[in-house]
Formats: C-alpha cells, structure tokens, sequence
C-alpha cells in the first residue's frame, strides 16, 4: 500500500486581484503558511502560468516549479479544467460558455473548439515540461441538456453524442500518452461525463485508452446520490487525481436533486468545506490508501456559507488527519511463527 500525498490545494478559487492572492509566489507562500505541501494550477490563469510558454519552453517550466519550490512547495498538477469545458459544447450553452475562452475566438464555436483543443494539448506538454504524471480536466457535454428524457430522446441520440465526444478526445489522449501524462476527466455535472455510466460509454469509444483516467471528487457524488464509497472500488485503477471537497444532501417536500433553480445555499444539494459535509472521508482514505492511490490529495474550495480563507486553513489540517501512514509490518507479528515446511505439513494431516 502507498501513503496518499498531500495536502494539496487547488488555487482556481483563492485567485484575485489583491496579495497574497495576485501571483505565484505570495499565494505559494500563503499556502505553504497554512500547511500545505503542493498547489494545484489552474493553467488558464496568467498570475499563475503562462500557459502556451510551459508547453513551449522547458526553460520557463524549469523557472515556474522552481517559483513554488522555492516556497517550500512542490506543483501536485496542472488543470485545463475551463479550456476541457470548451473541447464540446452544445449552441444552447454557447453564450454562457464564451466567458471561458479569449475574445478573439468568442462567437465563433469551431475557433472556440480548435482554441480548446490545442489548450489541453498545451496542458499536455507543459505537465511533461514540469514533470507532472496526472492532468486535471473536463470533458465537454453535447448531451447535457437531454439529460432527463423529456421530450424522449430519439433513437440513436446519446450514441451520436459520445461518438463525437470521443473523436474530439481521442487525439488528444493520444498526444497525452507521447507526454507520458494522464487525462483526469473530473466526473461533473454539466460535463457528459457526469458518472460511472457515461464514463464507461465514453471509454468504450476511446477503445480504453490507457490515459482516459479520472480525478475523484466525492462531492458530486453525493449531490447526485451515487454511492461514492462502491465508485472507487469500481474504477481505483482509472482515479489518478482526488479532490477532497465537501458536500450534504438535504431534500424536502419542495425540492430534490434539481434544486428548483435555487442559488448554492437554498439547494437541497450544496457543496460545504471539508468536515462541514456529510462526505465519509475516513472510509474514502481508507479505501484509496487500500487501492495504492500514490497520487496527491488536493483540496478544492466551494463552499456556500464558509469563508475560503477559514476553509483554505481548515482543509490542510482536515486533509493531514485523514492522510493514513501506511504501515510496514502487520500487526499480528508478535504472534508470528518462522516458516517450517514440516510443521505445515503436519498441521495440514498431510504427514
């Protein structure tokens, strides 16, 4: 067994426009301040990377890790997550979607598409560039807005969907294994990947790909009411990346999974900051630890009550008591006896 690495914290949402969240090095140093060990990138952010640069220049992957280093950090991986979004996107999210990508391509959904594309791909190289073996992402929805079948969906519908899903993604996956980096697809609502199933489908078309892999995040899961326990004894061996967010589920007699279009704190489902959940975290430990999950565990906040910095100081002790330090001996070896192929033999009636 491997003791998970962390904690990690995933900086998309502590970014801004005042210090010691405008750049690398201060929102590196605040972190590592707070007890964390890595920091998870968001490539689509320039306070933090450049991220064509990284792709292109090992010179300025080398100066980018060497910024967090500095400050006592190491880089856990680099997310497209945004720019993933945009490699599919049904015209009903069209407008809605364009504030993810540059002007320039804004309008105009194949420039769009082409823009994400060569941004995963980016990501890719610059995770090569930085030494990093997992990639976060998302995957893009054709489907999402047929999710519930009402008008029923036409025959053959959901097949077309995932078939050009995979035509998009293959390529892709393709240069990700020339950089010898996995694809994590975070399992999302809002992305065709949304669960187990819609994985499956999307790996069926990709033939299995070796780098179609996936970053657990729980929170999800329990929004949904999948069983997120059983979820990583189904598919450990895809999980390359973890999430440690929180979230709770509480339906009444007026709302359920949908939400009735409420904002995050009047839903029935609404993401909380780790500990302040219904997420079973120690058996998820438990199970990762079990499985040799060797990868980082990354703390993303999205909560709709907590302040982020109380979440941010709250999530590294959260995630350092839940990091399991696997043992090296079992613990019935006081009672051992050395091997007696005789003795065995005769316990057994064999002699």
């Amino acid at each position: 067994m491997t003791t998970i690495k962390g904690p990690g914290i995933f900086l998309a949402q502590f970014m801004g426009e005042n210090a010691p969240f405008n750049n690398l090095r201060s929102i590196c140093l605040w972190a590592e301040a707070l007890g964390y060990k890595a920091v998870q990138i968001p490539s689509w952010d320039s306070r933090c990377i450049d991220l064509k640069k990284a792709a292109e220049s090992k010179t300025y992957a080398d100066e980018i890790k060497g910024i967090v280093n500095e400050c006592g950090l190491e880089i856990s991986e680099l997310s497209t997550h945004l720019q993933g979004q945009l490699v599919a996107v049904h015209p009903a999210y069209d407008t809605m979607f364009d504030g993810f990508a540059p002007e320039n391509v804004r309008g105009n959904a194949k420039a769009r598409t082409d823009w994400a594309i060569q941004q995963v791909k980016y990501g890719a190289a610059a995770s090569k560039n930085l030494g990093l073996a997992a990639h976060p992402t998302f995957s893009g929805a054709l489907l999402w807005h047929t999710f519930h079948p009402w008008p029923q969906r036409p025959a053959g519908l959901v097949e077309e969907g995932f078939k050009e899903l995979a035509k998009r993604w293959l390529p892709i996956l393709n240069y990700f294994d020339e950089c010898g980096v996995d694809v994590c697809y975070e399992i999302h609502p809002g992305e065709d990947l949304f669960d187990g199933i819609t994985y499956e489908m999307f790996l069926k078309e990709v033939n299995n790909h070796p780098r179609a892999c996936l970053l657990y995040d729980p929170s999800h899961f329990v929004l949904q009411q999948l069983d997120y326990i059983q979820y990583i004894d189904f598919y450990h061996e895809r999980i390359k990346a973890f999430h440690v967010k929180d979230a709770e589920f509480n339906p009444s007699g007026k709302q359920g999974t949908f939400g009735g279009y409420q904002g995050w704190a009047e839903r029935a489902g609404r993401y909380r900051s780790p500990g302040d959940g219904q997420v079973d975290f120690k058996t998820i430990f438990s199970k990762l630890t079990q499985y040799n999950y060797s990868g980082w565990a990354v703390m993303e906040w999205e909560c709709c009550i907590k302040h982020p910095e109380d979440g941010a100081r709250e999530g590294a002790a959260f995630i350092n008591n839940h990091i399991i330090r696997v043992t090296d001996k079992a613990f019935d070896d006081f009672a051992a006896t050395a091997k007696n192929d005789k003795l065995n033999r005769n316990i057994l009636g064999l002699d």
